[in-house]
């Protein structure tokens, strides 16, 4: 704890008080000392002893006479010395303590000391119950003592992509979004692809709501959508950053999306819904869905990292307008789509207007639903609507 700054305070008074009573050699103004007078004294009355001038009985009396006074003198400055040798450099010490300490309690940092060494020393506790929910939710004092801790930490070891994440989201609860996006950028430099940390930095950005900053925060949780589809918080983000850029169709699709993998049960669902709404959409649960379950070859994503991946149904003999269609960057791997009557591009032209449907999934290059040079695409057999929901399977490969 603070056991260093009272040992060094300790010191410095033991210092103090060395100094202070340490002896010194005192400075004789008289030109003899009590001692050499007593001497002289003595020997005059001895000479006026021998020159008959004084009685060897009167000598023996004034010669006890000297030397009583001179015991009594010695006495006398013996007790002189000792009052005055300590009580002068007492005071002085407990006058320097009582400042030091005033000046010290008024001016002095010990409470944030204390603070500090309690963050470092509470630094996993503070982890466990931010992250893990375990005990109690912590309190803002708790909270700003748990950044003071990170930074510590940073300070210290050097950069920890977790330690900036974390930080970074303290300081975006506490309402300081531009410092939650230094220090998730700081985050990202070390772990450029990890999904939460992305999303936050998305929400940070949308956040300050200038173009700039949403256009950042699209490419950031585009990066999340290119490898899982289907994260829900992303597909959220995705609508927001469209809603905000006043795009409507696209954040109508992203929220048709959404509600179609959230459970209703699911707290979001309800809020979803409500925005569909507000944007005029019905229900994006009824009516016809076609559910695609579809593996995109990693080769692709990774030779085309900016291409788009649109996903469409088309009546298999009728208009080539689509009948729904969803658009998401390209991803890799295995997931699941869903096209539903609320995709339609056209009102009045949907899958409730053919009862006989192919499915085409495409990347494109130019991040159009035309078919163009150095697109790739694969298309389903005819599909019949004998039920309300269908599911297929298909391959995007090179």
């Amino acid at each position: 704890m603070m056991w260093p700054l009272f040992i060094a305070a300790l010191s410095m008074l033991l210092l103090t008080a060395l100094c202070l009573f340490w002896p010194r050699r005192s400075v004789q103004l008289a030109l003899q000392t009590p001692a050499q007078l007593f001497e002289e004294r003595l020997q005059l009355l001895a000479l006026a002893r021998d020159a008959g001038e004084l009685a060897e009985q009167d000598f023996d009396s004034a010669a006890q006479e000297l030397k009583s006074q001179f015991v009594l003198q010695q006495q006398n400055q013996l007790q002189q010395d000792n009052r005055a040798g300590w009580p002068v450099p007492a005071i002085l010490l407990l006058l320097v303590a009582v400042i030091v300490g005033g000046v010290y309690a008024l001016n002095g940092h010990y409470r944030q000391l204390h603070d500090w060494q309690q963050a470092q020393q509470n630094l996993q506790q503070y982890g466990e119950r931010a992250l893990l929910n375990q005990g109690e939710p912590l309190s803002e004092q708790e909270v700003e003592l748990f950044a003071l801790a990170l930074r510590t930490r940073l300070a210290n070891e050097g950069d920890d992509a977790v330690a900036w994440m974390l930080l970074g989201r303290i300081r975006l609860s506490q309402g300081a979004v531009e410092q939650a996006i230094d220090a998730f950028e700081r985050a990202l430099r070390l772990t450029p692809e990890r999904a939460p940390l992305l999303l936050s930095y998305a929400q940070a950005l949308i956040l300050l709501g200038d173009d700039d900053s949403l256009a950042r925060a699209g490419r950031a949780v585009a990066r999340v959508l290119s490898r899982e589809a289907q994260n829900s918080d992303a597909l959220s983000l995705m609508a927001l950053i469209a809603y905000e850029k006043g795009d409507m169709a696209e954040a109508t699709a992203a929220w048709q999306m959404l509600l179609q993998q959230l459970p209703q049960d699911d707290p979001r669902y309800a809020a979803v819904q409500q925005r569909l709404a507000e944007l005029g959409v019905a229900d994006a649960t009824a009516g016809r869905q076609i559910r695609v379950n579809l593996y995109v070859a990693p080769q692709l994503k990774q030779a085309n990292p900016d291409a788009s991946l649109f996903l469409f149904a088309r009546a298999a003999d009728g208009a080539a307008l689509p009948l729904a269609v969803q658009r998401i960057p390209l991803p890799e791997g295995e997931l699941q789509l869903v096209l539903t009557e609320q995709m339609a591009m056209q009102s009045g032209w949907s899958l409730a207007n053919s009862d006989h449907v192919q499915v085409v999934a495409r990347m494109s290059l130019s991040g159009t639903v035309e078919q163009r040079p150095g697109d790739i695409q694969t298309v389903s057999d005819v599909l019949n609507f004998d039920e309300t929901t269908l599911t297929i399977t298909l391959k995007l490969e090179p």
